[in-house]
């Protein structure tokens, strides 16, 4: 079970213009991401995914760079069966085996950013590599799972206040989903106008669909509690990065502020930004892309900080199928976990890459039995869309 390669591509897919959208984060073409293929000498096969954008647009190609010629090399040899033993090789570099004597964290410099997105989709091929091996679903190597079907909620939502209604009605009649996102914050222009998208959303769901606004950090925290104030009686069910990752204390600064639950993490990387995020007490929610965070070993640390200080887990899945469907797995074990993020906005890299339907029923998603991850991908696919 020794690593007998690691390849990784930056695979871009085109979106249809019908089915493009316009955010903060401009008008989104393609869906980006950095896949990656590890392979044991058995022949047994991981995948993996690694971002580092929190969009689904970007360019991947110091990333993929990155694993292919450094993270890749560095951990051929190593045995397959112990992603957290190589978790912490990659993340304290040369110094690992003083950090494993010592029993703290050493990690290099720089161990932020791409580092950590290269790590992610390494540990989450070798949990998959894992699981297949000991013919096993990554949730039993996590303790086993407290549900063969979580809830999930639509994520989209991108129409202005006269549209916005209809847009997320229909994400609603589509999957039998009992919540849904939108997003606010600069797309909008003002607080005024995402407040009034959100009252024009809550009118047409009426009560009984949950409500979760998403501003992408680009709000101030003098916006985000006007914003709040303005939308007190439209019953949100969160409010997601309402400012900057970088500005925690600004984040803790708006939760106290107003009664909205915030959400909070798809930027943060490792259990230490965390634990930062929880003992400022800035967010209600933890929120880790597994593709960012440091993949699903680090995941299951955040997830189980999350319980220590009573709050809950959220994984952001706007994402690829490997990062999807790791989140499935972690929030199946996870007893902070409560629902599922599954975006309504195009994604081929969930639906196209694998061979696998998601399987969405009245508003639940059903977690994989098969061993390892649980998806299958189609390795043409990946070749036809690999930028050069």
């Amino acid at each position: 079970m020794r690593i007998a390669r690691v390849d990784a591509w930056w695979v871009r897919i085109p979106i249809e213009e019908s089915r493009q959208h316009r955010s903060d984060f401009g008008q989104i073409t393609t869906f980006d991401s950095a896949i990656v293929r590890v392979e044991a000498e058995g022949g047994i096969v991981g995948w993996g995914e690694g971002k580092n954008a929190a969009g689904s647009a970007g360019s991947y190609a110091g990333l993929v760079h990155l694993i292919n010629r450094e993270f890749g090399p560095a951990i051929v040899g190593r045995d397959a069966r112990e992603p957290g033993v190589i978790w912490e090789y990659l993340y304290n570099g040369v110094r690992h085996r003083t950090a494993a004597e010592a029993g703290h964290a050493m990690p290099q410099l720089a161990r932020r950013g791409h580092a950590l997105a290269a790590i992610s989709a390494i540990d989450m091929a070798l949990w998959d590599i894992l699981g297949k091996h000991l013919g096993a679903p990554v949730w039993r190597l996590l303790g086993g799972r407290k549900a063969d079907r979580l809830p999930a909620y639509a994520s989209g939502g991108w129409a202005d206040v006269n549209g916005i209604g209809e847009q997320l009605a229909s994400y609603v009649e589509k999957g039998g989903f009992k919540a849904v996102k939108m997003r606010v914050g600069a797309m909008d222009g003002a607080p005024h106008i995402s407040a009034a998208r959100v009252r024009a959303a809550r009118k047409a769901l009426g009560p009984d669909i949950g409500i979760m606004v998403d501003a992408h950090g680009t709000f101030t925290v003098g916006d985000a509690k006007r914003f709040a104030a303005m939308t007190s009686d439209c019953d949100i069910a969160w409010f997601e990065e309402p400012v900057i990752a970088d500005d925690k204390r600004g984040m803790a600064e708006v939760r106290a502020a107003c009664s909205i639950p915030i959400a909070a993490g798809e930027s943060e990387t490792t259990r230490f930004s965390f634990r930062e995020l929880a003992v400022l007490r800035a967010v209600d929610i933890f929120q880790p892309d597994l593709g960012f965070c440091g993949g699903i070993s680090e995941g299951w640390k955040i997830a189980g900080l999350a319980s220590a200080f009573n709050l809950r887990l959220a994984p952001h899945l706007w994402a690829g199928a490997p990062c999807f469907f790791a989140g499935l797995h972690l929030c199946a074990a996870s007893p902070a976990s409560f629902i599922i993020e599954y975006s309504l906005g195009a994604n081929p890299m969930i639906h196209d890459l694998v061979e696998e339907n998601i399987d969405v029923k009245d508003g639940m998603i059903a977690v994989p039995d098969a061993p390892g991850l649980g998806f299958t991908v189609s390795e043409d696919y990946v070749r036809k869309h690999a930028v050069d």
